[in-house]
């Protein structure tokens, strides 16, 4: 089957993006090396339906090292970089992926890459396991499992789990210290504000800055807002993370509250109508609206399509809603993730982590196929330290390690 992209001549720019993050990303070039000698994934097919830019492109790549025959799509119509899709395809990787793509473009791509008949998959998000169980019953039996990468994948999939309808194993690779700690905190902290940086190319410097969530993501985002020089609002639903907030320095506000306040907006909660209606009909005058859940459903765009009486592209990624009363509201990257809708993404040393994490879970899912039932799955604690002893060997960083007489300490009740 032949891989549906833009322009395979688009392969040689692509290829200086994939070289440019391989050159960055040492645990991931040490995995591929393991994975050319010890072919891991030899005879097997790989889904991976991830953002297709450079660093997961080379993830793509270190599990084709491993003998598998890979196929990818993409998680987000905005994210995917054409060029770097051409140079997957150049390299022997097949890819059904454009930028842009509408919604039924979206769904053939993911189609497409079922066709491929997996045995084993990489999510971000849900949408091609859900697709599986929903469009493609009669698939469910090849799949030997996989592993998703983010918080929204692992709801949806702990809601199928709970449904009893999950029918094959997935490792909750978010949920591994050496992912959300990182990548959600640093990843997402810094990756949000090149995103909006670079599209509205407006100072943060003495702005008040609206968060809504603080999840490990909302943390890193409030952090850098922070650091920018911004104020910063809290709004959550959780009372233990207002607390945490509070400690970390900063103001929580009802949305409702903050809405008139907030110069930029940005969500970061994976749950749908986070500002709505209500909030929209008090909103400051220009105030930005991003978004750096999965889906493109935390900032309503019904609700703020209903309320504008007219609606433009003023810069590219930025859509702006005059309201009746003559406010203007930005919407940046069409409500999509803004990192990398907007971006480039987390940063490639971060990601190097993650996407370790990501191919060492699915060699254990390979690897333990006869022993894991359909479940969602931690990452296994010894996976987890050991990206965490490769991240630190990288660094140069050296540390302590037990004593016997200590490890026994800590191993008895009596002293």
């Amino acid at each position: 089957m032949e891989s549906m992209i833009r322009d395979i001549h688009l392969a040689p720019q692509g290829q200086l993006k994939l070289d440019w993050v391989a050159a960055h990303m040492p645990l991931l070039n040490q995995i591929k090396n393991n994975y050319e000698k010890e072919l891991p994934f030899r005879g097997k097919k790989v889904v991976i339906c991830l953002h297709l830019e450079a660093k997961t492109g080379y993830l793509g790549q270190v599990i084709k090292a491993g003998g598998a025959d890979v196929c990818m799509v993409a998680s987000n119509p905005l994210s995917t970089q054409d060029d770097v899709v051409a140079a997957l395809v150049d390299s022997g990787i097949q890819v059904h992926a454009w930028y842009n793509a509408t919604d039924e473009e979206y769904k053939m791509h993911l189609h497409r890459g079922l066709d491929f008949h997996p045995d084993l998959v990489i999510d971000d998000g849900g949408d091609l396991v859900s697709t599986l169980h929903k469009e493609r019953p009669q698939q469910l039996t090849e799949i030997i499992g996989g592993c998703e990468e983010t918080t929204t994948g692992i709801l949806r999939l702990r809601a199928m789990e709970k449904d009893g309808t999950l029918n094959f194993p997935m490792v909750a690779v978010n949920d591994a210290f050496c992912k959300y700690l990182f990548d959600n905190r640093y990843g997402t902290g810094q990756s949000v504000w090149d995103g909006i940086n670079r599209t509205t190319n407006l100072v943060v410097a003495g702005k008040t800055v609206v968060v809504a969530g603080y999840g490990w993501c909302g943390k890193g985002v409030a952090m850098r807002a922070k650091g920018l020089g911004a104020r910063v609002i809290v709004t959550e639903v959780d009372p233990i993370k207002v607390i945490e907030a509070i400690m970390d320095g900063f103001t929580v506000l009802t949305m409702e509250e903050a809405a008139p306040l907030g110069d930029f907006f940005i969500t970061v909660t994976g749950n749908v109508d986070v500002i709505r209606k209500e909030h929209l009909a008090v909103i400051k005058d220009q105030a930005i609206l991003a978004n750096a859940g999965h889906f493109d459903v935390e900032v309503s765009k019904k609700d703020l399509s209903a309320l504008a009486v007219s609606k433009l592209r003023v810069r590219n990624n930025i859509e702006e809603y005059v309201l009746k009363d003559g406010r203007k509201i930005y919407l940046l990257a069409e409500g999509r993730l803004v990192n990398l809708a907007a971006g480039d993404g987390h940063p490639a040393e971060i990601m190097d982590m993650t996407f370790a994490l990501q191919a060492l879970s699915l060699q254990y899912i390979f690897e333990h196929r006869d022993e894991l039932s359909p479940h969602v799955y931690e990452v296994p604690r010894e996976i987890d330290q050991k990206v965490a002893a490769m991240k630190l060997h990288t660094l140069g960083v050296k540390i302590d390690n037990l004593t016997e007489q200590q490890k026994k300490y800590l191993a008895g009740w009596e002293n």
